[in-house]
């Protein structure tokens, strides 16, 4: 999945940028406080994303 789009469905599911790293960004759920971090690489993949919605306890997003 590209980056700007992990981003943006986290934006739709209540999830902010925290702060940013220099190799990664962290985001946090408004809900929840939970956090984790956002590699910087343009492409990530598939289990790495569904690892941040389980640990954001947000829906795994649908990747086609």
């Amino acid at each position: 999945m590209k980056r700007n789009l992990l981003l943006k469905y986290l934006e739709e599911n209540d999830c902010k940028l925290y702060r940013e790293g220099s190799n990664h960004s962290i985001y946090y759920h408004l809900q929840t406080n939970k956090k984790t971090s956002i590699p910087r690489h343009s492409n990530i993949i598939e289990t790495t994303v569904f690892d941040i919605c389980k640990q954001l306890s947000i829906p795994k997003p649908k990747i086609n």
